[in-house]
């Protein structure tokens, strides 16, 4: 849906907008102007409202949040002036003059909008750029009065519009593409996470949600409200009615469900019982009651059904991909997985099963187009684009700073041997989702079952190294192109890659011993055998967590070039790759020197792991060749499992806390 999958390769001509009016300051529009406001302080923003009232509360939400965000030491005194500077309130449409983006967040009402924005295509530059945040109005009929429709076009927010990380972008058919592009690459500069999708009624994710709303209510008769939340608990953080009660959303299902049935036929008429009650009887969130077996089994079949009709018939009708489906369904409507995951974890016979008693309790409803097996087949964590012969691998796990775990292993893996063999690809480059990090690392979430057992631990060392030993034996060029921080496990992977390149922001960082334990997949051989001349920087990352930025990186030679942003990052990048095209990679098999280990940098981090640190980086530099250092790095990572200090960090990183090593030694 677009010309990169991943929207920061490539800088649009339109730069950031310095004046943006939101029109609508009831709920949503504040949040999202508080969301511009906090990525782009000194933006110009206007709030344009009919109600004085509305406006009044607006401006003093941003305060509000302004002070909590200083309160909980996510922002400073003097960015919580910038934040809360610059912002106009205002009842007049006059406002809008000089504006290079207006953003209508008023009631979902067609008739509304649409004199909204003939108002302010009156008042507005010609390339001025119009969007609605309607949840399930198509732009095509909202914009149909504008002379200039080209520039216009829907970017849907989910609640709390401030935090939540999703934005639907609508590719209307009169949209001019370079728009959507630019709202793509906009919003991911931003730090949100763009899902494009066809422009058809309530688009992707509401499809989803209101279904699933609809269908519960459709339950009552089987269950209670609160039962079904609780069988519900299974797949979202959530129920059905507990959102709809935060939200006021009985109305909205009504609304987007009426809509769906008069275009696309009577099944989706919303339950007749959402226009009688206000507020459902069930438990708080976190919560759940008892359901008998019998009963939670209809609900769980209901609910399940409803998400996988939804579901096919998104991808059948190409509304929105399968890895955006699944990441706006656990990002923005609070998902445990994604409903395409949770497909493959029941397996296609259980699948079939309920979708065909689906099909009997709800007919009219979408059934697969296709065989089940084909609508698991994409990258759930990664994007991949080509550059000039060079493939893109974009890690994009944004919730977790595109953190590895085995599932994106395995599709690094899996992509790099689908194309390695091609002789038009001269290379790959490795790159992480957004402008925050290449790769935080790798999910702890294992690592509690690993502690006590080091035979455990040191195979699952060498389990997470099967992308890194395969880099270590390609002959066709990988590069890194660091955005953010590369920590840990994020850093180690770089390391592997044939050169490393960076922004001039960009951080590394072993922040292993902080949770006692240490690098386990070759931070503690190859950085010294690829860079001896840095052994004393690598000395203090590995035993005090010491941060390397771009400067010292490209001093010490571990960085071969420096990019002043993400687009030139990935030009620099793939210039590395055909530089490289051909070349021999220098072997790292022989044993290295490695200066002593004097006085710990740093104290506050555990003696006994850090010992472990500097035996082994010491055994490994000595190793006759690399699979041997690997090893003992493997091995040291299973003794490290079964250390204190270990419990203790792993510990407190769940209970978010700050680790005690001074009594675990």
């Amino acid at each position: 849906m677009g010309s990169f999958q991943n929207p920061l390769i490539e800088t649009p001509a339109r730069r950031l907008p310095g004046r943006i009016a939101i029109i609508g300051a009831g709920t949503i529009g504040p949040d999202i102007g508080y969301y511009l406001k906090s990525a782009l302080p000194d933006l110009q923003l206007v709030l344009v409202d009919i109600a004085q009232a509305s406006l009044d509360r607006a401006v003093a939400r941003f305060g509000e949040y302004a002070r909590k965000a200083v309160a909980r030491g996510r922002m400073s005194e003097a960015e919580a002036a910038r934040v809360t500077a610059g912002v106009q309130a205002t009842t007049d449409y006059a406002a809008l003059a000089g504006a290079d983006w207006v953003l209508e967040a008023a009631t979902e009402d067609l008739a509304l909008k649409r004199r909204i924005f003939a108002e302010v295509e009156a008042r507005i530059a010609a390339d001025a750029l119009i969007t609605s945040n309607t949840s399930s109005l198509p732009a095509a009929q909202i914009f149909a009065g504008l002379r200039h429709p080209g520039r216009a076009t829907v970017t849907h927010f989910f609640a709390p519009a401030w935090r939540n990380p999703i934005v639907e972008v609508i590719a209307a058919a009169a949209t001019d593409p370079a728009v959507v592009e630019y709202l793509r690459w906009f919003f991911c500069t931003t730090g949100k996470v763009p899902l494009v999708t066809r422009d058809v009624e309530c688009f992707m994710l509401d499809r989803i949600f209101d279904n699933w709303c609809n269908d519960a209510a459709l339950c009552l008769e089987r269950a209670t409200a609160a039962e079904i939340d609780s069988v519900a608990a299974e797949f979202v953080s959530a129920g059905p009615f507990q959102v709809l009660n935060m939200a006021n959303g009985n109305p909205i299902i009504v609304e987007t469900n009426t809509l769906q049935a008069e275009v696309e036929g009577e099944h989706y008429r919303p339950a007749p019982i959402f226009r009688s009650v206000a507020s459902w009887a069930t438990q708080p969130i976190g919560r759940t009651v008892t359901v008998p077996e019998a009963t939670a089994a209809v609900v769980r079949d209901r609910l399940r059904g409803v998400l996988w009709s939804q579901t096919v018939d998104i991808l059948d009708r190409e509304i929105g991909t399968a890895a955006d489906l699944g990441l706006g369904c656990r990002l923005a409507l609070g998902f445990r997985e994604g409903p395409l995951d949770l497909m493959a974890a029941a397996g296609e016979a259980e699948v079939r099963r309920v979708l065909q008693r689906f099909a009997v309790e709800r007919p009219g409803m979408p059934q697969p187009r296709r065989a089940l097996a084909d609508y698991q087949r994409f990258e759930r964590g990664l994007l991949v684009d080509e550059v000039d012969g060079v493939r893109i691998i974009t890690l994009r796990r944004p919730e977790a700073m595109n953190a590895l775990h085995d599932g994106l292993n395995d599709e690094i893996l899996a992509v790099i041997r689908r194309h390695e063999a091609d002789p038009a690809v001269r290379g790959f480059v490795l790159a992480g989702y957004g402008p925050r990090a290449f790769c935080a690392g790798a999910d702890i979430g294992r690592f509690p079952t690993l502690l006590g057992d080091a035979a455990a631990a040191a195979q699952y060392g060498r389990d997470c190294s099967r992308v890194l030993v395969h880099l270590d034996a390609m002959s066709k060029p990988v590069v890194a192109a660091i955005n953010g921080v590369a920590l840990g496990g994020g850093l180690e992977l770089a390391m592997r890659c044939h050169a490393l390149v960076a922004t001039r922001g960009a951080r590394l960082q072993f922040p292993e011993i902080t949770l006692g334990i240490l690098p386990g997949i070759g931070g503690l051989a190859v950085p010294y055998r690829r860079w001896p001349q840095a052994a004393a920087l690598f000395h203090d990352m590995l035993r005090a967590a010491r941060r390397m930025d771009a400067g010292q990186a490209l001093a010490a030679g571990i960085l071969s070039g420096l990019a002043d942003d993400y687009a030139a990052l990935i030009r620099l990048a793939v210039s590395q790759v055909h530089a490289l095209a051909g070349q021999s990679r220098p072997a790292l098999d022989a044993p290295v020197a490695v200066p002593a280990f004097g006085a710990a940098a740093a104290t506050g981090f555990s003696r006994e792991v850090t010992a472990l640190i500097e035996d082994a980086v010491q055994r490994a530099a000595a190793a006759p060749t690399l699979a041997a250092a690997l090893e003992i790095g493997y091995q040291a990572f299973g003794r490290t499992a079964c250390t204190a200090a270990a419990r203790e960090g792993i510990a407190a990183f769940a209970e978010r806390r700050k680790p005690d090593f001074a009594r675990t030694g």
